[in-house]
């Protein structure tokens, strides 16, 4: 099976970045990983390929995925045959933000009429 060609505007620390390069060590996947945090030109390329600045954006054999999960990429490349389903468990997960996001909701404020 071909590799597809695989480009990631990722964050450096970034929960569902990190899922992101899970998906792609789980299937052994060569891709290039472009930070969109210490350099602006990438932050900028992805916001003008995919239309919108939410992270991560995975353009995969020219198809962009804007604002996904790693979860979404898995899905997206087995659901269009890119990859073949195996069982490694990956070594992040796949669906989460980082652990510091996690549960940040704001309050519900309620004004008293």
């Amino acid at each position: 099976m071909e590799k597809p060609k695989i480009v990631a505007y990722l964050k450096p620390q970034c929960g569902w970045s990190m899922g992101v390069r899970a998906i792609m060590k789980k299937y052994d996947l060569p891709y290039e990983d472009r930070d969109i945090i210490n350099d602006p030109v990438q932050r900028a390329e992805m916001m003008q390929k995919s239309g919108q600045q939410l992270s991560p954006c995975v353009e995969v054999n020219g198809k962009m995925l804007a604002d996904v999960s790693g979860e979404e990429v898995e899905a997206y490349m087995l659901a269009n045959s890119l990859v073949s389903p195996n069982s490694v468990q990956p070594e992040a997960p796949i669906d989460q933000p980082c652990a510091h996001e996690i549960g940040q909701e704001a309050p519900l404020a309620f004004k008293r009429g």
